[in-house]
């Protein structure tokens, strides 16, 4: 039988790029050929790896559209952003040799594309790689739409509708003209509903996350195959840098603060993290690669970094105030590290409940954000003994995620 060439195909900041990076590592000591395509501004952190790695073109100035964080406008910015970058996927996986076989792991959003590959080479697989579970639509328990709880009261056959209802007003609009465009020019039938289209494409579904942060639910699409949170760290011996390990041991554990490594528009969360920790005595660290968002001259209890791994930063923190990245949230979730999270847009309100159901901590919706409600919500979980018992049961569970199942998943799926 030929040796499996398994190519991941993924998209977004580097949250969105190391999970798929730990998959693509355990699919290479499996003995698998893999192949990585994604945004070529993450050439440095795969091409160390010695990954085969393709970068697909990205255009960065997304980072500063003004709706790229709206809670529902951000996901047209989003899907406009990585189409140039999804339309090269279908001509380079044309150009593989034609006796390979090749499975196709990749991004929800590249779903229309690997379509488009598998009409091109008969028996090609296609396997969707689910980084959150609100990528999973459900009509089930807990459900939001965007920022929107619906009430467990709400029956299913209204809950459908609600769907169909936020599909046709967000997300056909703006995604059907590609992707039928694409498809007309191979001959293909066009497509009358993205979300469900997307659910129907995958010949296996991939959760990376376990089942205690989100239970299977009945209408996910089968077969699917359950997995632990891929954590990858790019500097695994990387330890504390000096001048964070002598803030550290200055005085008592600071409150860590991220809106995540892609937002360049976190001016005011910073302004008011600063003021909330000021006036509750806290000290602060302030992660952000951009600079420019911070005061020029920051108070004495207060350290700014551009990047500090979380796996070493977050076992000395009192708190970690975040966006809801799922891998933000996972990193957390491992460190014990009680969490205030702050949402703007995407999966990040799903995220940020599923932290508030288990008990490690609490949210303030980012369109609510001020100073005196960040620092009431802060009294909430620093110090807070239920809060920490909680942290230490969830850090026992996020275990280091056994890929080996799904390595082997992969070479049988039909």
């Amino acid at each position: 039988m030929p040796q499996l060439h398994v190519v991941v195909v993924t998209i977004g900041s580097a949250g969105d790029l190391f999970p798929f990076m730990r998959v693509a590592l355990a699919l290479r000591e499996a003995g698998h050929r893999v192949s990585m395509l994604g945004p070529s501004q993450h050439a440095p952190f795969v091409e160390p790896t010695g990954l085969a790695f393709h970068g697909l073109p990205a255009d960065e100035a997304v980072l500063d559209h003004p709706d790229l964080w709206h809670p529902t406008r951000g996901l047209a910015v989003v899907w406009n952003a990585t189409r140039p970058a999804m339309a090269r996927v279908p001509a380079w996986v044309a150009a593989l040799p034609p006796g390979e076989r090749v499975v196709l792991l990749v991004h929800p959003l590249a779903l229309p594309e690997a379509d488009l590959c598998r009409a091109q080479r008969p028996g090609l697989k296609v396997a969707a790689a689910y980084l959150a579970p609100s990528n999973l639509p459900t009509v089930h328990d807990p459900l939001l739409l965007g920022p929107w709880p619906v009430p467990r009261w709400v029956p299913q056959g209204a809950r459908r509708w609600l769907w169909r209802k936020l599909g046709d007003a967000l997300i056909n609009p703006v995604a059907l003209p590609d992707v039928n465009a694409a498809r007309a020019a191979q001959g293909l039938a066009p497509v009358a509903d993205l979300v469900d289209f997307l659910m129907k494409v995958p010949d296996l579904s991939v959760t990376l996350f376990p089942e205690w942060f989100a239970p299977t639910q009945p209408d996910w699409p089968q077969p699917l195959q359950r997995t632990g949170f891929p954590l990858y760290d790019p500097s695994p011996q990387v330890e504390l840098a000096p001048e964070v390990a002598r803030f550290l041991a200055a005085g008592a554990p600071p409150v860590v603060f991220t809106p995540g490594t892609g937002n360049r528009q976190a001016r005011y969360y910073f302004r008011c993290a600063l003021d909330a920790c000021a006036r509750r005595g806290l000290r602060a660290i302030l992660l952000t690669p951009h600079r420019e968002q911070l005061p020029a001259q920051l108070p004495t209890p207060v350290l700014w970094q551009d990047y500090v791994p979380l796996r070493v930063l977050l076992p000395h923190m009192a708190a970690l105030v975040h966006h809801g990245g799922i891998g933000t949230t996972a990193e957390a979730l491992r460190a014990g590290t009680p969490q205030l999270v702050v949402p703007l847009a995407h999966d990040q309100f799903d995220n940020a409940a599923r932290v508030q159901a288990l008990g490690v901590g609490t949210s303030l919706r980012a369109a609510r954000l001020n100073s005196q409600r960040l620092g009431k919500r802060l009294n909430d979980v620093v110090g807070k003994e239920s809060v920490a018992k909680a942290c230490a049961r969830a850090a026992a569970m996020t275990v280091p995620a056994d890929l080996a199942p799904l390595c082997r998943r992969l070479i049988s799926i039909k």
